[in-house]
C-alpha cells in the first residue's frame, strides 16, 4: 500500500536526488501565491473540503468555493469560505467578479470543457487570472487510470492509496494535453502566462525497486509527457 506518508517519504528522497524538483502541489501553490493578494476577489471551483485556500484565502476580500459535492462543502476547513453547489459550467457569480479563479483536480472531470473555459473567462475581472492543477492525459500513469471504470479506480485508490473512496469520480480528460488547453483558453479570451508540466515517480512506488524504476522512466520520459500540468492564463 501506498498511503501519502510514504508517497512523501519517496517524494523526499527523489528531491534529495534531484535539486529545485518541486511536487506539482508546490508548484501550484507557488503559482497561486502570486495573486492570492490582501483585498483580492477569490473563487475556487471544484473546492471541496479547502485546499490552497485554507493556506492563502483569509485575507482575500472575498473567498468563495464551488463544489458539485455538497457533503465536501459541510465540511470545508475555512470558514470564511463562501460555499455554493454549483458546476464549473454554470457559476451562479456575476460576470468579471473575481480576480483570481483557482481549480485543481477540476478539468480532467470535465464533459464539456469548452463550456467550463468560458465560464472562468466569464466570471474574470479584466486582468485576473486563472491557475489549475490537472493530470496530463499523455503520461502512462493517466493512460493507464483512463483504461481503468471510475468504480473499480476508487476501490483501487482505497486498496492501494489508502484514500477514501468516496473522492472518486469519473474522469474523461477532454482537455487534458496543453496543446488542447491553449486552444480552450484562446477561444475563451484567455492567454497564457505560464505553463509547467511536473513529473513525479512516486505514484508507482509501492516498494523501493518500483521507486527506482519509476525514477528511471522519469528520466526517459519527454517534457510534454510528465504526469501534471500546472497552469496561470489571464483575461
Amino acid at each position: 500500500m501506498l498511503d501519502l506518508d510514504r508517497q512523501n517519504t519517496y517524494r523526499a528522497r527523489y528531491r534529495a536526488s534531484h535539486p529545485g524538483w518541486q511536487t506539482s502541489g508546490a508548484v501550484y501553490e507557488s503559482f497561486v501565491r502570486r495573486y492570492a493578494a490582501p483585498g483580492c476577489r477569490w473563487l475556487d471551483v471544484g473546492c471541496g473540503r479547502g485546499g490552497v485556500v485554507e493556506l492563502l484565502g483569509e485575507s482575500a476580500r472575498l473567498c468563495a468555493g464551488a463544489d458539485l459535492d455538497l457533503a465536501s462543502l459541510r465540511e470545508h476547513r475555512a470558514p470564511y469560505t463562501r460555499r455554493v453547489v454549483a458546476p464549473i459550467e454554470s457559476l451562479p457569480v456575476a460576470a468579471a467578479s473575481f480576480d483570481l479563479v483557482t481549480c485543481s483536480w477540476v478539468i480532467e472531470h470535465l464533459a464539456e470543457p469548452s463550456l467550463a473555459f468560458a465560464e472562468v473567462a466569464r466570471a474574470l475581472a479584466p486582468g485576473g487570472h486563472w491557475v489549475f492543477l490537472t493530470p496530463n492525459a499523455r503520461n502512462v500513469v493517466t493512460l493507464a487510470n483512463r483504461l481503468i471504470h471510475y468504480r473499480l479506480q476508487g476501490w483501487l485508490v482505497r486498496r492501494l492509496y489508502a484514500r477514501d473512496e468516496a473522492d472518486t469520480f469519473p474522469v474523461r480528460y477532454r482537455a487534458n494535453t496543453p496543446e488542447r488547453i491553449e486552444r480552450l483558453a484562446r477561444e475563451a479570451g484567455l492567454r497564457c502566462v505560464g505553463t509547467r508540466l511536473v513529473g513525479d515517480p512516486t505514484y508507482l512506488a509501492f516498494n523501493g525497486a518500483l521507486f527506482a524504476l519509476s525514477s528511471l522512466l522519469e528520466r526517459v520520459t519527454p517534457p510534454g509527457w510528465r504526469v501534471h500540468i500546472v497552469g496561470d492564463y489571464q483575461k
